[in-house]
């Protein structure tokens, strides 16, 4: 009977897990993505930004290495900002606001990345500086690519084909 009642369960159940641990789409990958940046690593000023954007051949995305609000760990991202704080620590946040994910510009004369749906204001060190975003912009994680000055690698993601 006790067999009876697991081959049931077990031809019941197993069919449900399929949708709630679904297999990645083909070609899907975690690797460091190289970008190409518009200016060289050591020619970022202190207290300047530079934009740079996911490739999409192949379509990909970068990972969040941490977050808060809509941005969480492991959250994509598909562009970013590589800055150089005024005390000349060079960080790497992702573009997405924390507080409903969307794309935050560079204000060059504020020195802040502004988002224009809700207001949010943070400075070039990713934190809050005007709300209703309550988390600072998430970091990516980078290292400088060893042979080109313009490029870095930044964890992420191929999304498939």
């Amino acid at each position: 009977m006790s067999g009876l009642l697991t081959s049931i369960a077990v031809t019941g159940v197993l069919p449900i897990l399929v949708f709630l641990w679904p297999a990645p789409p083909k070609g899907q990958k975690k690797t460091a993505i190289k970008v190409s940046l518009a200016k060289a690593v050591t020619d970022i000023q202190n207290g300047e930004a530079v934009q740079f954007y996911a490739p999409k051949t192949p379509n990909s995305a970068f990972i969040m290495a941490d977050g808060g609000g809509d941005n969480a760990p492991g959250d994509l991202a598909f562009g970013g900002f590589l800055v150089k704080d005024d005390q000349g620590k060079v960080r790497c946040l992702a573009i997405n606001c924390s507080h409903l994910g969307c794309s935050v510009a560079i204000n060059s004369t504020k020195k802040s990345f502004d988002c224009p749906c809700h207001g949010s204001r943070f400075h070039f060190d990713g934190t809050v500086l005007h709300g209703p975003a309550a988390y600072p912009l998430s970091d990516l994680t980078w290292r400088q690519d060893g042979g080109d000055p313009n490029s870095i690698s930044v964890d992420g993601i191929i999304l498939g084909f």
